[in-house]
This record gives structure tokens, sequence and C-alpha cells, in this order.
């Protein structure tokens, strides 16, 4: 038997090797303009080039590949998009993620080619990216446009998740809902459509209220959601039996955090609860891979991390919480419910 035969098999090596490659493939197609040009009937690719202003050989590799994929169709020299590129990769779909596709390519793509450096300076890469200063989040919020598109791409995000935590636990005994940095108000819809008696508040900074009033006025339950102005380190919170944190805690350091489940803590009624809607680690930290890829993202652009549940469980514990309960959910997000005792 020869040396050869006994090596492991490349397959993996070779995988990790492309896969950038094949998120680069739908960050430019979608950045080009390509879904859109596509989503109202399907086009060959010199009439793409043309309206695009591609070089036509160019865009051929593109758009075959994004078949590749399954973002596109072809038939014969005729693209058109698949129900994944039609849903979330194009700027009239109520459900795109386009924003955060494109903060990925625009942002996140340069940050990770810092992770080295993360990695041995355990800081974000924002300064050695981009030269910026100041709080993270402001930069996102540069402009109206950019600040519009990552919230909807956010939201785009959330519809897939918040549904699925708002039943991961029984939540029927809470009447008043506050999300805090609740953004476009996904949760507090979720919450509302799944608990027909409860109300709810989306609580976030003034300039993120006109988007979510917009789009909570979209739903069903738009009336029995208000938002208010509201920074949740600073500012009263708004009454609640019942506050929300997603996708927040992981963004902040461990002493940020506890300050802010201790307002949470202070403000609520004996037998109040708070559920925190991130992505769990195992109790090993070794996946599940979403959690450990989002723990990374979390070193390069914010100064937080993902956790596990005894992680979680002794943060808030640590601010006087009790009966901590973790759900896995098949979302990207899991959910986690404690209350504070009688």
């Amino acid at each position: 038997m020869s040396s050869a035969d006994l090596s492991p098999d490349p397959t993996l090596v070779l995988e990790l090797l492309t896969a950038f490659r094949r998120s680069k493939i739908m960050f430019a197609a979608t950045k080009l303009g390509v879904f859109d040009a596509l989503e109202q009937q399907p086009r060959s690719t010199a009439d793409l080039a043309g309206s695009l202003a591609c070089n036509s050989d160019g865009l051929a590799r593109l758009l075959d590949a994004c078949v590749s994929l399954g973002l596109l169709q072809k038939d014969a020299d005729q693209y058109r998009n698949l129900p994944a590129a039609s849903i979330y990769l194009t700027s009239g779909s109520s459900r795109r993620l386009t924003g955060y596709v494109n903060y990925s390519n625009e942002m996140m793509w340069q940050l990770w080619a810092h992770l080295e450096d993360a990695v041995r300076e355990g800081t974000h890469r924002w300064q050695q990216a981009f030269g910026w200063d100041g709080p993270i989040f402001s930069s996102l919020f540069k402009d109206e446009r950019s600040k519009r598109e990552f919230l909807i791409g956010m939201h785009g995000f959330g519809v897939i998740s918040s549904p699925q935590v708002v039943i991961a636990h029984d939540l029927s005994r809470f009447n008043r809902l506050v999300d805090l940095g609740g953004a476009t108000g996904h949760l507090a819809m979720a919450a509302c459509e799944a608990y027909p008696h409860l109300q709810a508040v989306v609580a976030d900074l003034p300039e993120v209220l006109p988007l979510a009033q917009e789009m909570i006025g979209q739903s069903q339950v738009a009336n029995r959601i208000a938002v208010s102005a509201c920074d949740f380190f600073r500012d009263p919170l708004p009454p609640a039996d019942l506050y929300a944190l997603g996708r927040i805690i992981h963004d902040w350091t461990e002493a940020k955090s506890l300050a802010l489940l201790e307002r949470i803590h202070q403000a609520l009624p004996p037998g109040g609860g708070i559920l925190i809607a991130e992505k769990l680690l195992n109790e090993s930290k070794t996946g599940p891979e979403w959690a450990l890829l989002q723990s990374l993202n979390m070193l390069t652009c914010t100064e937080g991390k993902e956790r596990t549940l005894i992680e979680y469980r002794a943060l808030l514990e640590r601010v006087g919480f009790t009966d901590v309960q973790g759900r896995v959910t098949s979302a990207p997000l899991d959910a986690v419910l404690a209350v504070k005792p009688y």
C-alpha cells in the first residue's frame, strides 16, 4: 500500500478552500443587480450585460456560477431567478436579505480579512479595516439609505427566526412585551401573532423608529404594537412583564451585558421574564457551526461573543434571575427564558 493510499480524503480542505468564492458570487450578483434584473422575466446574457454595464463573458461566468449554486435556472441562453433568489435577493421583496448581503460584502468581508489580527489581539477590526472611530453601529447608519437597507436585511433575518423564538417557550402568562433594540419589530409581530392577548412595544433608538412603524403598520397585529424611543443603556425602560433581547447580548462585553441585564431585572415586576434570542453554543463549544462562525464574526465586528446556555445562566443568575431555561430551534436563533423571582 502506497503512502497516497493512507492519505485522508482532501475533499474537506478543498471545499473550505473555495467556500469564500461561493459567498462572493452571491455578493457580487446581488451588488451588480442581477437578481433584480431577472425578477420580471428571463433574459439572455447579452441583454443583461447591456443593462448592467458588464462585460458579456465575465457576466456569463457569474450567471453560470449562480446556476450551479441554485440561485438561477438556465434554459439555452435565458436565465431566470429561482425562488430563493426572488424571495431573499431582490430589492422588491418584503423578506429580502439584500441589506445584510450588501453589509457582508462591503463591510464584513473587509473585517474578516483581518481575522488573524482579531485573534491575536482579541478586538474588533473596524479601525484597521476602515479607520473608523466611535460607536460601531453609528458606522452602519452613516446615511439614510445604508441604515434602511441594513435594517431591512436584519428584518428578513428576523422573519426567519422570530416565529420559532417566540414559541420555543410558553409565553402565554405574560401580558406586555417590550423588545429592547427591537429594530423593525419582527419579534414583537411574531409574538403578538402567536399570543392573541399580548401587547407589545418596540423600543429602539429614535432614528430606527420610522422604519419600525412602517413595517409594523403592514402587519395584522399593528393595533397591539407601539414604538418607544429608548437607549436601553441610559433611558428608563418602558414598563413590561416580559423584556426581549434579540441579537443584543452577543454584541457587548460581559460588563455591559451585566449592566443591561441588571437594568432589566430592576424594571421587571416579580414574576416577570426576560427572553434572549441568540444562537447557543453547545457545552463543549464545538458546535453548532453557525454559532461558532457567528462568534468569530462578533470578534471581528463587535465587543461580544456567542455563549453556551451555562454561560447565559451564569450571567442571568448573577443579577438575580432564576429558572433559566434554553430551547434550541431549527432557526438561526435559539431562545433563553429566565424569570425574576417573587
